[in-house]
């Protein structure tokens, strides 16, 4: 083999590697953080005003390395958990991992080093997160297998969920005292992601009463389930005005509660049982709106 041969061959990794690490991104859909972080770093913040009466950038960078970390994790083992079951549904059967363009292994790698920065991060933090880490990723590994043996699998995604801005605030303060603030936050918060998943799960109730898969759509139907989501949000919303009561939010917060309760108007008004082709719009664009709104309007809240 020819100088110029063996270079060729030996970039040809070398150059596939963005591919594969675009497609694994792809594969957790880490665009989906803008979900959940936003409300980590409210707790993180109504904390640090508390208790330090300053911001402290690097807890922040901290817990941004801690919730991008766990989700990852969290989206990687629900893909390969889930595999099999994707390749059955024709909404999921394009899957990275179904179609190949992911290998299981590469999925396991990629899982592995997620973790294993989730736990750095936590280590790095403080020694209540250090310890409590290993438990918060107890929800995230049960979530896909939850749909197997209950029909309420949201309820354990609402559990992975409210763990992030609990996770937050322990990690500024590094104790359980004066924490009330951050377990309403993670109810709210919590109760708001699982209700939209069970929004989520309506367009595949028929396939999964054929397969097996169980859930709230599959078992009571998909009019039930959004009544039920439409309950919930009602919930999430009250938490969230309490929430604002607690910690002493200003005209700001009101604002974006206000925005808040249109977008979830608005994600109830355009999915119904006869009509489920906008549960998307619903589950990306109002979501990622509500995390993004209430968090601006919280920190101006509190600059104010």
């Amino acid at each position: 083999m020819s100088t110029a041969s063996r270079d060729v061959a030996a970039s040809g990794p070398a150059l596939k590697e963005p591919g594969r690490v675009k497609a694994f991104l792809k594969l957790v859909a880490i665009e989906h953080s803008v979900f959940a972080l936003p409300f980590a770093y409210l707790s993180a913040l109504v904390a640090m005003d508390r208790t330090l009466h300053r911001v402290d950038w690097l807890t922040l960078l901290l817990i941004t390395v801690a919730m991008v970390g766990a989700r990852t994790f969290a989206m990687a083992a629900n893909r390969i958990i889930d595999r099999h079951i994707d390749a059955r549904n024709p909404r999921t059967a394009q899957r990275e991992l179904v179609t190949g363009a992911v290998s299981v292994r590469t999925a396991w790698l990629g899982a592995a080093v997620a973790l294993v920065v989730f736990m750095g991060a936590a280590l790095a933090l403080n020694p209540l997160c250090a310890l409590l880490a290993p438990l918060a990723v107890v929800p995230l590994v049960l979530y896909p297998y939850g749909k197997r043996f209950t029909d309420w699998p949201h309820a354990i995604l609402a559990l992975a969920q409210a763990v992030g801005p609990i996770g937050a605030w322990l990690a500024v303060t590094g104790t359980f005292a004066g924490s009330g603030p951050a377990w309403l936050l993670g109810l709210a918060v919590g109760l708001w992601i699982g209700g939209f998943d069970l929004i989520y799960a309506c367009q595949d109730a028929d396939v999964d009463r054929q397969i097996g898969v169980r859930s709230v759509p599959a078992r009571y139907g998909v009019r039930n389930a959004l009544l039920i989501s439409t309950l919930t949000h009602v919930v999430t919303f009250a938490l969230f005005v309490a929430f604002g009561v607690w910690v002493g939010l200003g005209w700001p917060w009101w604002i974006g509660l206000a925005l808040t309760a249109a977008a979830f108007g608005y994600q109830h008004v355009i999915v119904t049982p006869t009509d489920l082709s906008k549960v998307n719009r619903a589950f990306f664009t109002a979501n990622g709106f509500v995390g993004i709104a209430l968090f601006v309007f919280a920190v101006v809240a509190l600059v104010v």
